[in-house]
């Protein structure tokens, strides 16, 4: 255990701090289905392996002039436990989560929570809230993977990570990054292994160097331009005031062999079929039709990891939580009048996007958001979140069943928060060779999400040879 009880905390991760409103709470809600576990078994599981990353001790706490992890000192994971004994039906257990999820997380302690449901029809029911300032999706994917055993018999060999929260590399990267835009010693790769003791070596040096730098500054710009012009969305039934009280549900699994085929026979992703499942739903909710439809335009904000695309110094450790994904705005083709039209115009722009900076431009504003005056804040949020109506997220698990506590998970779903005036989001999980579509909105911008997901599995049945789905 670190015995240092207060951390600066990292612009990425307090950036979900300053996002925080509410109407939209920016935690991340998980649920699995799990075969036989009881309370014991879980709160064994919780003091030996979950807290053994140390960040789970800690709360996030303001302080002059930013946020900082404060140590929990009377942290007890019986605080972060709640065991629920109804039985609940399956419209029941739907409700009950749907309450949870617009439960606030007390600010005195950490902020996350267990729930379990161990009557709940079907299996127990476990529920987990998480702030987003401790994790994105891929580092919470990467805690259970390590912890959920392929095997009823097998412990996590290796689990657990120190809380580190150290500024110095962000700072180092900014200080060198500067350096070589003002031409400091650390120059472009490509000069760096060239003899400069000819005249000729040195001018073809800086003009090598000069060429970098007015290129990629050139695309930096043109990339920031390109973001900043794009249309925002059309005003519509997804664009209303929220209310702050929001519904979730989840649909019933599909094999994702079926995705496959598909992604197939038309010569695209996965990722695509998903997202145009997602356009289909979304196009009857818009409240907008006729010749208004043809011209309106909507976007999904779709996270993106970008691990790998960050300098060596700022790449985090593995198993060590925190955010590292950027955002790129997907235009949803809702005027299209086909499956397959929809489906091909998505990836047109998938295609586009993924060759761009958007990632990397959207995560380091949002790293910036705890960074801006709060009378600033908000109208710079209001650029980047006006340009999507809803938030599409896709986390791909493990292709085999996976064991938690000794116990088998027979189904998992997650549901992603939505920053800024944005009232809908989708997710979707793929899970032992299952695929199922979660969606979460706030109730001034969809009635009834059920509808939603099943308008999504009926886009499957509209693709060459596909058959209706039993909802």
């Amino acid at each position: 255990m670190s015995h240092e009880q207060t951390h600066l905390m990292l612009p990425a991760d307090s950036a979900w701090l300053a996002l925080e409103s509410p109407r939209n709470p920016m935690t991340i809600t998980v649920m699995m289905r799990v075969d036989g576990l009881t309370a014991p078994r879980l709160r064994e599981f919780l003091r030996v392996y979950w807290i053994a990353w140390e960040r789970f001790r800690y709360m996030p706490v303001k302080r002059v002039p930013g946020w900082r992890w404060e140590l929990d000192t009377d942290f007890d994971p019986r605080h972060h436990l709640d065991v629920v004994l109804d039985r609940f039906n399956e419209p029941a257990l739907q409700e009950w989560v749907s309450e949870r999820l617009n439960q606030p997380l007390p600010l005195y302690r950490p902020l996350w929570k267990f729930w379990l449901a161990p009557n709940a029809e079907g299996g127990s029911v476990l529920l987990l809230r998480l702030h987003h300032c401790y994790a994105d999706g891929v580092s919470l994917t990467g805690i259970f993977d390590r912890l959920c055993c392929a095997s009823p018999q097998q412990h996590p060999a290796i689990y657990g990570a120190p809380h580190n929260a150290d500024l110095s590399p962000w700072i180092s990267a900014a200080k060198d990054r500067l350096e070589r835009l003002v031409g400091g010693d650390a120059a472009p790769d490509v000069a760096t292994n060239k003899q400069i003791d000819e005249p000729e070596s040195s001018l073809e040096q800086a003009r090598t160097f000069l060429d970098q730098l007015a290129s990629n500054g050139l695309k930096l710009v043109d990339e920031v331009s390109d973001f900043l012009a794009e249309p925002e969305d059309t005003p519509s039934d997804l664009k209303r005031p929220l209310l702050g009280k929001r519904q979730c549900r989840w649909s019933v699994p599909v094999p994702l062999d079926r995705f496959r085929s598909i992604a197939k026979a038309t010569n695209v992703t996965i990722n695509d079929v998903l997202l145009s499942c997602v356009a289909a739903a979304v196009r009857p909710r818009l409240g907008i039709s006729g010749a208004s439809l043809e011209d309106a335009v909507m976007h999904a904000a779709v996270p993106v990891d970008i691990r790998d695309r960050l300098p060596d110094e700022l790449k985090p450790e593995q198993d060590s939580l925190g955010n590292y994904f950027g955002t790129v705005f997907v235009p949803l083709p809702v005027d299209g009048e086909s499956a397959l039209e929809r489906l091909y115009r998505i990836k047109q722009e998938t295609r586009r996007l993924k060759k761009s900076w958007q990632p990397g431009i959207a995560w380091g504003m949002s790293a910036c958001a705890s960074l801006i005056p709060e009378t600033l804040r908000q109208p710079l949020l209001d650029v980047f979140y006006r340009k999507a109506s809803a938030v599409v997220s896709n986390v791909p698990g493990t292709p085999e069943a996976r064991y938690i506590a000794g116990c088998r998970i027979t189904e998992q779903m997650f549901w992603v928060p939505q920053a800024g005036d944005i009232g809908l989001g989708v997710s979707i999980v793929s899970y032992a060779g299952q695929v199922q579509f979660g969606v979460v909105a706030d109730e001034a911008v969809l009635a009834d999400p059920a509808e939603f997901l099943e308008d999504c599995l009926q886009e499957l049945s509209e693709f060459p040879g596909g058959s209706p789905i039993v909802v």
